[in-house]
């Protein structure tokens, strides 16, 4: 599985692998990394060299390490994404939340797929990082655009994820295919968003819900009230997420 990833890093143009604004990303770990207090800092190194933030929170005994992905221009550390990490290491999983690749802040979300073999490469590191530190089962909870990132890593079925929290999961841009489907995902896949979600992750739901109908292990769920960052309803969020990945044998 390792060597087919690589591969696929290896035919990707050093153009694409440039846009990532790294100057960027790097001017949000200085600023979040002193306010870190749940979980230390670390910092994973891509094969350019680079090397991008993570938020590591251990937990004795955990039932699962988390590989946590936040979504558009965002940091590893904001907002629901912190509650994620932070809750779900208070319910035994440790977390690690990584940086996943940004562009100017002007960039439109369709410039993005142009990160994606950087954003499987990143969450390639994070899970063999979780391996390295002994965990033997390993899940990946991610939002928005993360979800399509995940998506990328997700859809060669990784044999050391053994489940994937895909949260907001937006439509593919113009240009794209019309849907990310999880048909030929081995791995069980909860497919989450909220009833008052963004428009491009409603349109979808029901072409979502269809394409995991070959895996038993699959469900979908729509939290009544939320919105695309689940403001208001995070404790329903985090149960949701906990729930699933507790019942994934």
């Amino acid at each position: 599985m390792l060597t087919r990833l690589i591969a696929i890093l290896l035919l990707v143009s050093t153009s694409a692998l440039a846009a990532s604004d790294y100057a960027r990303e790097k001017r949000w770990a200085d600023e979040i990394t002193p306010t870190i207090v749940v979980g230390d800092p670390i910092y994973l190194t891509q094969k350019n060299g680079h090397k991008f933030l993570g938020i590591y929170t251990k937990v004795s005994h955990a039932k699962m390490g988390v590989v946590v992905v936040h979504g558009l221009g965002i940091n590893p550390d904001w907002g629901m994404i912190g509650t994620l990490r932070r809750r779900l290491s208070d319910d035994g999983y440790t977390t690690l939340s990584i940086q996943m690749p940004v562009l100017a802040a002007d960039a439109a979300p369709k410039a993005y797929v142009a990160t994606f073999p950087e954003a499987v490469e990143r969450l390639q590191l994070a899970v063999s990082y979780l391996e390295d530190k002994g965990y033997k089962r390993i899940a990946i909870v991610s939002h928005s655009m993360g979800s399509r990132m995940a998506y990328a890593y997700m859809k060669h079925n990784p044999a050391d994820v053994d489940a994937w929290v895909a949260m907001g999961m937006p439509a593919a841009p113009a240009g794209q295919a019309p849907a990310l489907l999880y048909s030929g995902i081995r791995a069980p896949v909860l497919d989450l968003y909220g009833s008052m979600d963004l428009p491009q992750v409603l349109a979808g739901a029901k072409l979502r819900r269809l394409s995991l109908k070959g895996n038993p292990a699959s469900k979908q769920e729509v939290i009544t009230g939320a919105d695309h960052f689940y403001a208001g309803h995070e404790d329903e969020m985090v149960k949701a997420v906990r729930d699933f990945l507790d019942s994934v044998k």
